[in-house]
């Protein structure tokens, strides 16, 4: 018997010797006096099992079966471990058509002694900003590098984008590292599938902002520029639209907490699907974004949408690639990448080039190629030229230098050359020696050569 039974059994014990009244037996265990009557009428006849609840030792209609419950502890401590019993209700509803609460999954982990990941934590006083009161008229974009495989794949970082004025994901794409072309995909799944936001909202990544801030090309200054755009700003401008730089991560809180929420829930999910590669991650992803939104998006102030319409297929794979200036040599041909290209048209017709005319060279997403000159598209042939020999020792020349020898008709073959030797000077006829040096000399030049003498 629990102690508000006993309680309860000393009251009306008390209330049958007339030691109190009903009304007052009532007040004490909460009661009305007409309940209190029907107590003393049960003890008197029961005695005080009486005051015993009789569905006590019943099992209830609405309890789980046993099974259910066992397969929920299974399912908890394997493939669902980490969850929140949040996740796990709504895990077990959409996949395998178990109907319970959060609530009754929490109750069933604790009696199991089953540790729970993620408790309810009191919500700290803080400053929000209010929602833009339309969708399409801002965007926060960042990437998130997480164990999203943990250990059947490799480390990836996930790009992603989220409206700012109804937190639904606009888009998700897997790559090895944060980078340009992470990106770029982003926007293009963005533009294909809601059209072009009037913002974006980043942090000051060397991706977004250029670190050179003061530094303009003249083409640059030419056309107007006030600061040098990188790759992704040049795309982004070209579709119109505006970017925003975040000062801090709380800036930009939507897609932070954004990270939170996905690096529980979808990293659960790709455990659940058995995904080990990038491949088949991005292929998981539209699925888990269309779920996703629907259990999470809220509702605008405003529901009248706010993007711009999406440039043409081809217009939007041109804007959203990499784009490099080559210079045109004198065989009509460009270098890229380490491998020299020609410019040809739809037939294979090779386009003769301006010898140092500017060639733009577009690298697409897909990784393929093409070049635009003189304002029009061409594609890229690869022209197989045989390498040079490599220069051993450092010399520029390895073959042996022929020498020179002088034609027959050369004026020096005409010159008599006397090779002149100078006497002993330990000869004894020194002074002969001396005197005949001298007049010899004088026929000499210093070349050697003999001068012409008068006789």
């Amino acid at each position: 018997m629990s102690v508000k039974e006993s309680r309860r059994v000393f009251v009306i014990e008390q209330a049958i010797e007339g030691n109190i009244t009903n009304r007052q037996a009532a007040e004490v265990l909460g009661l009305s006096k007409r309940q209190i009557i029907r107590l003393k009428e049960r003890v008197k006849t029961e005695g005080v099992t009486g005051l015993v609840h009789k569905n006590r030792g019943r099992e209830s209609k609405q309890r789980i079966p046993k099974e259910t419950r066992e397969r929920i502890v299974k399912l908890a401590q394997d493939s669902l471990h980490n969850a929140s019993c949040q996740q796990i209700a709504e895990i077990l509803e959409e996949f395998y058509n178990i109907d319970v609460s959060s609530k009754t999954v929490n109750r069933i982990l604790k009696k199991n002694n089953i540790p729970l990941s993620h408790t309810h934590r009191s919500s700290k006083l803080k400053r929000s900003r209010k929602r833009l009161p339309q969708e399409g008229l801002l965007s926060q974009i960042d990437a998130s590098p997480f164990e999203w495989l943990e250990d059947r794949g490799p480390m990836l970082s996930l790009h992603g984008s989220i409206d700012d004025a109804t937190s639904k994901v606009q888009g998700l794409h897997f790559e090895l590292h944060e980078c340009l072309f992470g990106y770029l995909k982003l926007i293009q799944q963005v533009a294909q599938n809601f059209g072009i936001p009037k913002s974006i909202y980043s942090d000051r990544h060397t991706i977004f902002f250029s670190p050179k801030e003061d530094k303009l090309s003249i083409s640059e200054e030419l056309s107007g520029q006030t600061v040098p755009l990188t790759q992704f700003g040049r795309a982004i401008s070209e579709l119109g639209i505006r970017h925003i730089p975040a000062r801090s991560p709380q800036a930009k809180g939507r897609i932070e907490r954004l990270w939170g929420t996905l690096q529980k829930r979808l990293t659960i999910e790709l455990r659940m699907a058995g995904i080990s590669t990038i491949e088949a991650a991005n292929e998981f992803l539209p699925d888990f974004i269309k779920r996703f939104n629907q259990r999470f998006a809220v509702v605008p102030d405003n529901p009248k949408l706010t993007y711009s319409p999406c440039p043409s297929l081809d217009k939007l794979e041109e804007i959203l690639s990499w784009h490099q200036e080559r210079k045109a040599s004198h065989g009509s041909y460009i270098s890229y990448l380490g491998h020299i290209y020609q410019l040809v048209d739809s037939n294979g017709k090779v386009i003769p080039l301006t010898p140092k005319s500017t060639v733009k060279v577009l690298t697409h997403l897909d990784g393929s190629f093409s070049a635009l000159y003189a304002d029009k598209y061409y594609l890229l042939q690869e022209l197989l030229i045989p390498p040079k020999e490599k220069v051993k020792n450092g010399s520029k020349n390895t073959s042996t230098k022929k020498p020179y020898i002088p034609a027959a008709d050369h004026p020096w073959r005409h010159m008599v050359i006397n090779k002149f030797k100078r006497p002993n000077s330990n000869s004894n006829s020194s002074s002969n020696s001396n005197s005949n040096s001298n007049d010899n000399s004088s026929l000499f030049d210093k070349r050697g050569v003999t001068k012409s003498v008068s006789h």
